[in-house]
């Protein structure tokens, strides 16, 4: 294990990333099926970039954030399937220790970048089936350029309190991380000095991004059914629906079976702050 000597201590410099699985055949199988859903969410997202960007008609709020949508995720995806992909491929995958900050600081900017921009997204929708008249007004180029803006600072936020940490954390032990990527919790767990006050920081500013986003995405869809119940027209509410069901499929996915990695690293960083061990 590559090492430098600090005040006494033995620095890690490198991470090794145990990946999924051991098993060779399974290695081989797990790679064509990542390889093959990762080539599809970059075609698909890059079409939509694309599709919105050079169809006038599609120049609107919801489209607008749904192009930035479609960006996060094709970068949340790059910054980690890559380095997944090839840790089927050799035998011992290695990381430099900045490298793995890095990561984690990719994939905890973009993972808060798609919360709020699901946030985002369902108050556009509140406005446009609640306030229809003035939606224009509401969701102007300006607003939208601010939320925007707002997005991606709270992404930056959480990417800030996942890796400043890890500059003033010594890691002196064991360098080989249980998991496929370089994640809060399973580098936190690895860290020589004491770890209880950047988890407590961590998890509260992650926690506060994921509470705030469900609080605002739910209260939006429950403004949004209490609207369409009112509607008379069968037409109109099918229609309010229609407009609303790709977007609760989106997060119903984001939220539900594949959490985010800052929902599982609130969850993991309450535990060892409140219990002092790891779920």
């Amino acid at each position: 294990m590559d090492s430098l000597v600090v005040s006494n201590h033995t620095a890690v410099t490198e991470f090794i990333l145990l990946g999924l699985t051991n098993d060779p055949v399974l290695r081989v199988i797990l790679f064509m099926i990542i390889l093959c859903i990762y080539l599809v969410t970059i075609f698909g997202n890059l079409s939509t970039i694309i599709l919105i960007r050079i169809s006038p008609q599609l120049h609107h709020p919801m489209y607008f954030f749904l192009s930035q949508l479609a960006l996060a995720d094709t970068g949340y995806s790059s910054s980690v399937t890559p380095n997944l992909l090839v840790n089927f491929l050799v035998k011992r995958n290695t990381i430099p220790y900045l490298g793995c900050i890095l990561q984690l600081g990719a994939a905890a900017f973009l993972g808060a970048t798609e919360c709020f921009l699901l946030a985002v997204m369902a108050y556009d929708r509140f406005v446009a089936i609640c306030n229809p008249l003035l939606y224009s007004v509401k969701m102007s180029t300006q607003l939208c350029v601010q939320l925007l803006l707002e997005v991606y600072a709270g992404g930056f936020l959480n990417a800030f309190s996942a890796t400043i940490p890890f500059h003033y954390l010594l890691f002196c032990g064991p360098n080989q991380i249980n998991h496929f990527f370089c994640d809060f919790a399973p580098l936190i767990g690895l860290a020589c000095s004491d770890t209880h006050i950047p988890v407590a920081i961590s998890s509260f500013i992650a926690g506060f991004i994921v509470v705030v986003t469900v609080i605002v995405i739910a209260v939006s869809y429950i403004s949004i059914l209490i609207t369409i119940l009112k509607m008379h027209s069968t037409e109109g509410r099918h229609k309010a629906f229609s407009t609303c069901t790709s977007h609760l499929a989106v997060v119903t996915l984001f939220y539900g079976p594949s959490p985010p990695s800052q929902v599982t690293r609130t969850k993991w960083c309450l535990c060892s702050t409140w219990w002092s061990s790891p779920c």
